[in-house]
């Protein structure tokens, strides 16, 4: 029997610049984040309630708002690869998934994003 487990950061809105845009052209009013973290399942299903036991990821997260406002990118995927180098940094982060989505696209509608997963191979490799 296997045991898995993942923490899921769902609908992030970050605040950030990315890209470049001229007059006429829509400019998104939003910038959300998706991030799926798998980890050791000993950080999830634990015996007693203590921060000790657990991922901690509110540093995770403060990381991602300092990258988010710390430039002006021209690309999404800039953004989420520095994300993804950040996540890297926490030996406890096995593999993961990042979505980072803007909106509006058009006519005030619809969502265009990058999505980007790692597995333990890929995110060992990043990490040397």
């Amino acid at each position: 029997m296997s045991c898995k487990a993942s923490i899921e950061l769902r609908d992030l809105k970050i605040e950030t610049q990315i890209g470049t845009y001229k007059t006429g052209d829509i400019i998104p009013d939003s910038h959300l984040l998706d991030l799926t973290l798998w980890v050791d399942s000993n950080l999830v299903l634990i015996a007693e309630d203590k921060m000790s036991h657990v991922f901690d990821y509110d540093p995770l997260v403060l990381d991602i708002a300092r990258l988010a406002g710390d430039c002006h990118y021209e690309t999404q995927e800039r953004l989420v690869s520095r994300i993804v180098a950040a996540c890297a940094g926490y030996s406890q982060i096995q593999a993961l998934e990042i979505s980072l989505r803007k909106s509006p696209v058009n006519k005030h509608s619809g969502s265009l994003g990058v999505r980007l997963s790692l597995d333990q191979e890929a995110l060992s490799k990043l990490r040397s």
